[in-house]
């Protein structure tokens, strides 16, 4: 049984149903006038208006038509003043818009859930994969851009930039708004097995805010990898993806305490782990593995099995864990992946062999002044004695990290060496 539900601020409420309604609304407008590039834009402007006018007058009674109805007006009014510009550019050239178009304000239902089209249509060919993921995160996503460059790693102006591109390159592409086909799904399944995944873990672990989790985010992105395996069942990693989502998920309210501090992996009461998600996580695995096309998330998938097998923190069996991410290494240059590695080798071998893996880390551009690097030396230097390091890179990952709670169980691992 868990606890009484917390009241969450009226600002936390708005933010989820926007980021819920936002991929909806977008498809809407999106399937309406045929111009993702400025639906985009539109969409945007419809958040922002709500932001400030649901904080003071309260969510209306039909969010999505609310926001719907302000996005087609904003995009309306686009169309119009390109159709101005092009007017005045190109008299004879002019394509004339629809007078149904740019007279009709009736709402256009955001109902039909259409997100999935979206998600594929950021990932189209035409564009660059590394601006494909990072418009996908907005778009579906809901991720600001500052979250978006600590999810990725990079700087937020190179954000910005991308999405503009990827936006003017689907523009260009006259991409129409439909799922593609099945072979030209296959072929853009990676980034959008990469933006579900980057989803999650925002939603898992938030990058920045009061909390350490947004459970409505995380919630989502398991939604919409489910309606992917709807639609390519015989694709192994899409299972393997969705039973780690599954597995990861099942610890969600064995992950903070009363007041919302952070809760390790070792001092987690497992009776909390929900084993109907376990279940389903393992089932997923048994179906995906015999096929024998293995893959970096059901790799993961397998290493989050195996501590879910585990009744107790001291039962976890670290060898398997080590064996899974060697195969894991080999397979993915992601550096987290190597990070968490170094973790496990550390906890079968001890500290010393898990510090002397993240020196090889140290000079990753992709880490490079990221708290969860500063954390896990931390945590080694802890384990093999060396407090006063310890202390002091504790410190230095708490001044890294953005999240609140991640600041206090840092801060507080640091003043217990003192």
């Amino acid at each position: 049984m868990t606890g009484p539900a917390e009241e969450v601020p009226a600002e936390a409420r708005i933010e989820d149903l926007l980021r819920e309604l936002a991929p909806r609304v977008l498809a809407a407008v999106t399937r309406r006038f045929g111009r993702f590039d400025l639906a985009e834009d539109a969409v945007q402007e419809a958040l922002l208006a709500a932001v400030s006018g649901w904080s003071q007058d309260g969510i209306p009674p039909s969010p999505a038509a609310w926001l719907t109805t302000v996005a087609v007006r904003r995009m309306t009014d686009m169309l119009r003043s390109e159709q101005a510009r092009r007017r005045r550019e190109q008299l004879d050239a002019t394509r004339r818009l629809p007078e149904s178009l740019l007279g009709d304000d009736s709402i256009t239902t955001a109902d039909q859930d259409d997100t999935l089209v979206i998600l594929f249509l950021c990932c189209h060919p035409d564009v660059q994969p590394a601006s494909q993921l990072t418009l996908t995160l907005r778009a579906v996503g809901g991720l600001t851009t500052a979250e978006i460059a600590r999810a990725l790693l990079v700087p937020e102006a190179t954000v910005g930039q991308r999405i503009s591109r990827a936006k003017q390159r689907i523009s260009q592409s006259g991409a129409r708004f439909r799922l593609p086909a099945p072979e030209q799904r296959r072929q853009r399944l990676d980034v959008v097995m990469q933006v579900l995944y980057l989803i999650f873990n925002e939603g898992y672990t938030a990058s920045s805010g009061t909390t350490l989790q947004r459970v409505e985010l995380a919630a989502e992105a398991i939604r919409l990898t489910r309606m992917l395996r709807e639609k390519l069942p015989s694709e192994p990693e899409v299972g393997g993806l969705l039973a780690l989502m599954l597995l990861t998920h099942a610890r969600r309210r064995a992950r903070t305490g009363p007041t919302g501090d952070l809760i390790p992996l070792a001092e987690q009461d497992r009776s909390r782990w929900d084993r109907e998600l376990i279940s389903e996580g393992v089932a997923l695995l048994e179906d995906v593995l015999p096929r024998r096309r293995p893959g970096p998330y059901q790799l993961q998938a397998a290493i989050a099995a195996v501590h879910a097998e585990a009744e107790r923190f001291e039962d976890t069996d670290w060898a398997q864990i080590v064996a899974l991410y060697d195969v894991l290494v080999r397979m993915s240059a992601d550096p987290v992946v190597r990070l968490n590695s170094a973790v496990a080798v550390a906890m079968h071998r001890g500290p010393a062999a898990g510090l002397e893996l993240l020196d090889s880390l140290a000079t990753d551009p992709k880490l490079t002044g990221h708290h969860r690097l500063a954390a896990v030396r931390a945590h080694l230097l802890e384990q093999s004695g060396s407090l006063d390091t310890a202390r002091q890179a504790y410190l230095a990952a708490a001044k890294l990290t953005t999240s609140a709670p991640e600041q206090r169980y840092l801060r507080a691992r640091a003043a217990r060496l003192v």
